[in-house]
């Protein structure tokens, strides 16, 4: 009697989604980010607003909901290393991240870029209020090899993107001029 086939069933690994910051509309390079985070904080207040002497029964100020802000988070000590491959790992990596708070030059705004954050799904439409790297590892000759990145990130309407062409707002209040561009009426 022959002995039975012994199947081996080969487990595939899941690719590992890498976490990036694509340039919205190719505006700039993206930022892949070289390892994943191991946390992601994300906040948002709400404004409420009070009037000096508007007081309830209880003596607390009364209070009057005036909107929110838009969700702010911040990725912090991203690491990039070029040390094996010998590279400069300002050349290769943080030369496009530096991208994100300098201006577009060819965008008619002149601002700098806005991404969409993705993580194996889209998070946000978000743009980069502040960076900040530090070069902590260097080659004999200078080259630095290894930074720690924190990239601080802002939540923005992708349906009224900065710098679109056309303003949410809507009505007898907008106008255009000769060449097309959007003005608003003075309400007299």
């Amino acid at each position: 009697m022959a002995s039975p086939a012994i199947i081996v069933v080969q487990k595939r690994q899941p690719q590992l989604e890498k976490a990036k910051l694509v340039a919205y509309n190719s505006e700039a390079p993206d930022i892949e980010l070289m390892f994943n985070p191991t946390d992601i904080t994300f906040a948002r207040t709400v404004k409420w607003e009070s009037k000096d002497g508007n007081r309830g029964t209880t003596l607390l100020p009364k209070v009057n909901f005036s909107g929110v802000e838009p969700y702010k988070f911040t990725l912090k000590q991203l690491l990039y290393d070029t040390y094996e491959t010998k590279e400069s790992v300002m050349k290769k990596y943080i030369d496009n991240i530096k991208k994100g708070v300098e201006s577009i030059n060819k965008m008619a705004d002149n601002r700098p870029p806005v991404y969409i954050f993705t993580w194996g799904t889209e998070y946000f439409y978000c743009v980069i209020t502040s960076l900040t790297y530090t070069l902590n590892m260097f080659l004999s000759d200078g080259t630095p090899v290894r930074a720690l990145v924190d990239i601080a990130l802002q939540e923005v309407d992708k349906k009224n993107l900065p710098g679109g062409r056309e303003s949410a707002s809507k009505g007898d209040a907008r106008a255009t001029d000769q060449k097309g561009q959007t003005l608003i009426k003075a309400n007299k």
